[in-house]
């Protein structure tokens, strides 16, 4: 056999090998079936969100996230607090509640239905406004993928998601809200 086929061949092999393996290596804040309690460093907002799904453990997925400080014009956040809950098996949206942006995750596994609770806690900066708001594409794109987001750019921030439950794949679909922050003071509660 042709050395250089056999060397691309076992090259070939050992990526998809290492490609199986990444997921174990991702800093995960949960083990399958585990609640889980992530909130970002004081003055920091989430801005990554990865997660891996396994049938063969429960139907549930591994989550992992990153924060980032926001721009310092932002200012320090004034209040942070957990918002609403949603109700495990059901669909859900939720945006933080007065301005607020994603600043942590919380999750608790329901075995009965296969799938979890979930509530953002968010923080509060100033009396900053959100602007030019979009909600992503379904994250993972088909059900039982890898799921990830990270903001597109500088200067948008998480500040809710809806995501949808399939009961029959036992799955969650999310999309993000992203929006931009005012560079001043507005007087509106929430938008």
């Amino acid at each position: 056999m042709n050395p250089a086929l056999l060397l691309l061949a076992w090259s070939l092999l050992a990526t998809v090998a290492a490609q199986s393996q990444d997921h174990h290596d991702m800093g995960w804040v949960n083990g399958y079936r585990q609640s889980f309690n992530f909130q970002c460093p004081h003055r920091e907002v989430l801005v990554a969100i990865r997660s891996y799904y396994s049938e063969k453990d429960g139907s549930d997925r591994l989550w992992t996230f990153e924060c980032q400080p926001p721009p310092e014009g932002l200012g320090e956040p004034t209040d942070c607090w957990w918002d609403d809950i949603n109700r495990a098996g059901m669909e859900w949206t939720s945006t933080c509640t007065r301005n607020g942006l994603v600043a942590g995750v919380q999750s608790k596994y329901f075995e009965s239905v296969l799938d979890r609770e979930w509530q953002f806690y968010c923080c509060y900066f100033k009396r900053r406004c959100p602007y030019s708001c979009m909600k992503t594409t379904d994250i993972p794109d088909y059900f039982r993928e890898e799921g990830e987001l990270v903001v597109p750019s500088y200067g948008y921030f998480i500040r809710g998601a809806q995501t949808t439950f399939s009961g029959v794949l036992r799955d969650r679909q999310w999309k993000y809200i992203l929006c931009r922050m005012t560079d001043f003071d507005c007087d509106f509660e929430n938008l």
